[in-house]
């Protein structure tokens, strides 16, 4: 946890915003794998371990603005609890660390809640992503799952102060970045044809678990990158490939890294696999170039499409107006997902509280293919923490489609795409934090070009 202060100063923070009403956090609670006691790993509500920081599970919490009250509603552990999970400070001891000292059992938040709002009380809650969540807002609110309503003010004013990281959150970020950095490149040292992803994934694994971290996501490691989110780790690494590994740690205190590596299983990439590597690695520092506060980073995106139809252009990929294929949407037959997102507590920042709040400002989403996929478009401001990861990929099942439906045919040559079907798919990605004047990575820098990622892959580990 952070100091005391820390929580105070943003619970404080967060009633200013608000002005009035009952604010409700719902913690995690244990989830059963396969049966009860077998559970998931758990993992605490970010919101929660933002304002209030306990990473323990069964916890919930208001901040009651009219009342003057900030109360963690919880039960002590039992002499069980105690066998199976050894001695622990009690609750009351456990929540005086983020400065709260009314602490009630689980079972008075209900009747608490009722007598707010039968006083016409406003109660505002978050949108949900577990089905407990929604069963608690039915059992505490009498609200039906599917029709919840969330507070838009409330997701707004915590969206204004988790988007600008404090110091203190930038350093424990960077931690999180020099581990997964790491991570990369003992997977890079290690790979060697004739491996199974699976084994790649181990070796990811297990520098994140000897640095006390999590993983801030299911790892990809993959020589099918042309799937974007592809988490099956059985197939082997043959020589002539390249393996796409989209990776990240996650402190003990919740922050995430979150970077992507895309490796020659061989020694060196072949003339055909650097031709396309070397325009996606152009599109990366194009991008990272161009970072600065006030730029939109929808004009960054844009940006990186257009470096990459320049590139693949000279391939035969392409052809006509750069600018007009760019905006046509036409690019995306290889560029389908968007240029980064937030990164912070979560691994894609307050996902579940709308992209159109945390990546948008409150903006419209674009509903193109590939448009769509951009998570954040806002202008950049100091104090953001957001990933830079074009890619580019040949994914034959999109370009069979859209050239069955002959689309785009002013700007794609489909007969040069058929000869890249099996290349599969490149992505890099860093994390990057705004500055007052331009922006700074975080974290230990992983080999990007070509020359680099050859003479990693040749450096034996210490």
């Amino acid at each position: 946890m952070f100091r005391e202060k820390t929580y105070v100063e943003r619970r404080n923070k967060l009633k200013e915003a608000l002005g009035s009403g009952l604010l409700l956090f719902l913690g995690n609670d244990e989830q059963g794998l396969n049966y009860e006691d077998n559970a998931f790993l758990y993992r605490q509500d970010s919101n929660f371990l933002y304002f209030f920081g306990l990473p323990f599970a069964g916890l919930s919490a208001v901040i009651d603005i009219d009342n003057d009250r900030e109360i963690i509603f919880g039960d002590e552990l039992t002499i069980d609890d105690i066998v199976w999970m050894g001695t622990q400070p009690t609750l009351h001891e456990k929540a005086a660390r983020a400065g709260i000292k009314d602490v009630r059992p689980a079972k008075e938040l209900k009747p608490y809640i009722e007598s707010i709002s039968q006083k016409g009380g406003k109660i505002h809650y978050l949108p949900t992503y577990r089905a407990e969540h929604k069963l608690k807002l039915l059992d505490l609110l009498g609200v039906k799952p599917g029709s919840e309503q969330p507070s838009v003010e409330f997701i707004k004013a915590i969206v204004n102060q988790r988007n600008y990281k404090s110091d203190e959150e930038i350093a424990e970020i960077e931690r999180a970045c020099n581990v997964t950095a790491e991570m990369h490149l003992a997977a890079m040292r290690k790979l060697r044809p004739g491996m199974k992803e699976c084994e790649i994934s181990a070796v990811i694994e297990q520098v994140a678990q000897a640095n006390n971290c999590k993983l801030s996501f299911p790892t990809i490691c993959t020589v099918n990158g042309q799937t974007l989110h592809n988490h099956y780790h059985g197939n082997v690494a043959e020589s002539g490939r390249m393996l796409l590994i989209d990776a990240g740690a996650e402190t003990e205190m919740g922050y995430a890294g979150d970077m992507s590596s895309t490796i020659c299983v061989d020694e060196k990439f072949t003339p055909r696999q650097k031709s396309v590597y070397d325009i996606q690695v152009a599109m990366h520092n194009a991008s990272v170039n161009a970072l600065k506060p006030g730029i939109p980073f929808k004009d960054v995106y844009e940006l990186s499409a257009k470096v990459m139809v320049d590139g693949l252009k000279s391939l035969g990929l392409f052809k006509g107006n750069t600018d007009d294929i760019v905006a046509s949407g036409a690019f995306a037959i290889c560029y389908p997902h968007g240029l980064g997102h937030m990164m912070g507590l979560d691994v894609h920042d307050m996902e579940n509280l709308g992209e159109v709040w945390v990546g948008y400002n409150g903006e419209s989403k674009s509903t193109q293919f590939g448009r769509k996929s951009l998570r954040l478009a806002r202008k950049l401001e100091p104090g953001f923490v957001h990933t830079i990861e074009p890619g580019i990929y040949f994914i034959p099942e999109l370009i069979d489609k859209w050239r069955g439906e002959k689309q785009f045919t002013d700007f794609i040559n489909y007969d040069e795409f058929d000869k890249w079907k099996d290349l599969g798919g490149i992505r890099n990605e860093e994390d990057y934090l705004i500055t007052e004047d331009g922006a700074r990575r975080l974290g230990k820098r992983i080999p990007i070009a070509t020359e680099e990622v050859e003479q990693e892959r040749v450096r034996e580990t210490v």
